[in-house]
């Protein structure tokens, strides 16, 4: 006995239905977004017989920002060129998010053509994904096997697999937000735990360690997956911000130079308190921002705690940044705003103890040690008039002389001390003194230009043999080149710290007296840095004296 056509329909009904649970099924499986989508894609070929398919993301732009394929091998899309935008047929189902079943995809009046190289399409089906009640793309399907058209029924399999898709959808975009907060997350806390348990290490990067901005912009970089993370640091002037940190492929050319930033942008970075999205090319013009495309950026901590701004920028081209990623992001400057404001308490802190200590030896030299001294040179002063021994008055003269030395050589420790404890000077107005000592004889002011973060950069091993190099080659510019103008150039940038002095003097072709270059060139090797000397006659003189910081960076 033949089986009837009604059981013939009935059959082919069932074995469809179960192809759209072995492929809801399919979908349900994959919890990686990226993983889903591309799920969806090959499901819906295999159930509804199609050639090609694919799943257009809709951006919020309006076009398409993603757009997964199935059936077309990598290199034929290569050779194809850039992916749909959302033009043509594509566009009108972004347009108007309802099924299209098309005989012939060439012959509508919305069809935009294909490009070179393009495989020939004809028969097309295309449905819109939903998730929840917001369209979150279109499954796109096209050239069903054997030639034959799309019908009702596969359009029907279609929106019922599109629907499965958006609930698989959903699920995934919460995994992966929920691996988003957590990554984020235990970069707050590595941080925090480095800041706390190696403040010093972290603040100075000394023993192999990373220093604070370093740390944050490298953590930040890993769990967001940016191309380039840097911290700036704002001038007070409005001038070019300074790239306290920086981490990605090219990072040596930002990491402590100035950038030209949007100083009304980043104005509202730091007021706003929150992430502020945007492009690359608002916030850092079209030269700098053409290489890439959105940016994110967050101010660390608040304004009287202000660590700088936290930029993230993605390649031209890349999605905008998620929800869930704003609010990380936000979270996680504010812990590392917090973090780096520990670590320079501490830093402070220390300095407290050593200054404090240093007020205690001076106290304790002036009240004790000098006294001391004090009573045994009137003891062996009193000594000359028990003898009249020539000899002997002699040697009593000469150890009371060398007692008075020695007091006198106590005194300036112990104001030196005190002054240390007492005052703590910042570098430039250290600077600014000693180019006013030494200029004074000159009938004009010689300029003077400060460059980077001079006064927390530098240490203080470092700052006493500027100071002195200083102090020497304005000295020489001024009592030996006869010149009209004296310029003075201090930077810190690279890691490094340097002094230029330029003079349109005399020049010369090799110095009478090389002392003081000498001592110069001495203070340089000392710190493993350089000395270098461009005169010639009647050319002026520069001086250029560079060395390498042990602080890389300022910023906590």
């Amino acid at each position: 006995m033949k089986d009837s056509p009604r059981s013939g329909e009935l059959l082919y009904t069932q074995e469809r239905m179960q192809g759209l649970m072995a492929a809801v099924v399919s979908i349900g499986v994959e919890l990686d977004l990226a993983s889903v989508l591309k799920q969806i894609v090959e499901s819906a070929c295999t159930l509804l017989h199609a050639g090609f398919g694919a799943l257009g993301v809709i951006g919020e732009e309006g076009g398409l920002s993603h757009f997964i394929t199935v059936g077309i091998d990598p290199e034929l899309a290569a050779r194809i060129g850039p992916l749909p935008t959302g033009h043509g047929v594509l566009g009108l189902l972004i347009r108007e998010p309802r099924p299209i079943r098309l005989p012939d995809l060439r012959n509508h009046p919305a069809s935009y053509g294909f490009p070179e190289h393009h495989p020939p399409m004809r028969t097309f089906l295309g449905v819109p994904v939903r998730v929840r009640d917001t369209v979150f793309g279109n499954l796109y399907l096209t050239e069903k096997e054997n030639g034959e058209l799309f019908t009702t029924e596969d359009e029907d399999l279609a929106v019922a697999l599109a629907t499965a898709a958006g609930v698989a959808i959903e699920n995934a975009k919460l995994f992966d937000d929920s691996l988003l907060r957590s990554r984020w997350l235990e970069a707050c806390m590595d941080v925090a735990g480095r800041a706390m348990g190696s403040g010093s290490t972290m603040s100075s990067g000394r023993a192999g360690g990373e220093s604070g901005p370093d740390l944050v912009a490298a953590r930040a970089r890993e769990v967001s997956g940016a191309d380039m993370v840097l911290i700036a640091v704002p001038s007070d002037d409005g001038g070019p911000s300074y790239i306290a940190a920086a981490a990605g492929d090219g990072a040596g050319a930002f990491r402590g130079r100035p950038l030209e930033l949007d100083a009304a942008v980043v104005r509202r970075v730091l007021k706003s308190g929150g992430p502020v999205a945007l492009t690359a090319a608002e916030l850092m013009g079209a030269g700098q921002g053409k290489a890439y495309g959105p940016a994110l950026a967050v101010a660390l901590g608040s304004s009287d705690m202000a660590h700088g701004v936290l930029i993230f920028l993605r390649s031209p081209g890349a999605g905008n940044y998620s929800a869930a990623f704003l609010d990380m992001a936000g979270l996680y400057a504010a812990q590392a705003a917090l973090a780096l404001e520990l670590v320079r308490t501490n830093r402070l802190r220390e300095q407290l103890v050593v200054l404090t200590d240093r007020d205690r030896i001076a106290k304790d030299l002036h009240d004790v040690v000098i006294q001391r001294l004090f009573a045994a040179g009137l003891s062996v002063q009193s000594l000359g008039r028990l003898t009249d021994n020539p000899t002997a008055v002699q040697r009593i003269h000469a150890v009371t002389g060398e007692l008075d030395a020695t007091i006198r050589d106590l005194r300036d420790t112990i104001y030196s001390l005190q002054e240390s404890a007492g005052n703590v000077e910042l570098l430039s107005s250290r600077i600014l003194r000693s180019v006013r000592n030494a200029t004074r004889e000159l009938p004009f002011a010689p300029r003077l230009y400060l460059a980077g973060p001079v006064d927390t950069a530098i240490d203080d091993v470092t700052s006493a043999h500027l100071l002195a190099v200083l102090s020497e080659g304005v000295s020489n510019a001024v009592r030996h080149s006869g010149a009209e103008t004296i310029e003075v150039t201090i930077a810190v940038a690279d890691g490094r710290a340097s002094l230029l002095v330029d003079d349109d003097g005399t020049g010369f072709g090799a110095p009478a007296h090389r002392s003081g270059l000498a001592n110069m060139d001495h203070r340089a090797r000392e710190l493993k840095g350089s000395l270098s000397v461009e005169s010639a006659p009647g050319n002026g003189t520069r001086l250029c004296w560079s060395v390498p910081l042990p602080v890389p960076v300022p910023g906590v």
